[in-house]
């Protein structure tokens, strides 16, 4: 009897251990399966972050490619050397209308000539951005010449309308590119020509015999603009005349009521 009991003592003791088993391999297990399920998501979620980062470096790189112009190659002295004989036979070859002439460089075998300016070098362009290449090769015309800090007469066609008339008659055509350069009164070409002659170095034979100014020279006058408001009419280009008691037109400006700077124009 006392086996009996102690074996009937031991079984209840024994119940509670398998139940608490199973609970916690249920609970283990459940366990297993939601870390396996939120590393798999997670590993998903990675996944596809990853390859949308890779996309949006895909579509970077492209973007860049079509914005950014590829580094240019530095090329040996020999190859410069090289290049420049070929731009220079091609500048001798671009037809008659440019010869070489033993003063000072080329000249249009039409004798295009601009009166009055044979000890200055003109630039007829324009200051306003209308047409893009027209202004950029202005600008660069520009630029060049400054850059051998040489003064230029710079007649700009959009702050005088005259100078627009005046070089149409000078070459005898309508419809006129810009810029046109004349050096000593000789027409000399646009900014294609300007641009080769100075990579091949002919330009700097051309603009020895013109004075230099002072590097950073700006005329305080006009501040290079190379027109002032008429002292006579301050800009409004009227006048009042007392004795007809009317307004008159005034007759020392241009259309925009600005002249010549007086300064380093004269």
């Amino acid at each position: 009897m006392a086996e009996v009991e102690k074996n009937q003592e031991i079984i209840p003791n024994s119940k509670p251990a398998t139940k608490n088993t199973t609970s916690s391999s249920i609970f283990n297990r459940s366990v297993t399966m939601h870390s396996a399920s939120m590393a798999k998501s997670y590993l998903q979620t990675t996944t596809r972050f990853y390859n949308s980062f890779e996309s949006m470096k895909g579509k970077v790189k492209k973007l860049r490619s079509l914005f950014e112009s590829p580094k240019p190659q530095i090329p040996n002295p020999d190859e410069l050397q090289i290049q420049a004989t070929h731009k220079l036979q091609s500048l001798k070859s671009m037809g008659p209308e440019y010869n070489r002439f033993p003063s000072f460089g080329f000249i249009n075998n039409s004798k295009t000539r601009l009166p009055g300016t044979e000890d200055r070098i003109v630039v007829y362009l324009t200051s306003l951005r209308g047409v893009r290449r027209t202004y950029e090769d202005c600008y660069a015309v520009r630029m060049i010449f400054r850059g051998f800090r040489v003064w230029i007469d710079e007649r700009d066609v959009s702050m005088d309308s005259a100078y627009k008339k005046e070089l149409q008659s000078v070459l005898g055509e309508k419809n006129v590119s810009l810029p046109q350069v004349f050096i000593k009164g000789d027409h000399v070409g646009g900014a294609e020509v300007i641009k080769q002659m100075f990579e091949t170095g002919e330009l700097v034979r051309v603009l020895d015999r013109f004075p230099r100014q002072q590097p950073g020279f700006v005329c305080e006058g006009c501040g290079d603009a190379r027109f002032v408001p008429c002292g006579n009419c301050s800009g409004s280009r009227k006048l009042f005349d007392e004795d007809e008691g009317v307004l008159k037109r005034c007759l020392e400006c241009n259309e925009n009521g600005l002249i010549r700077c007086p300064d380093c124009c004269s």
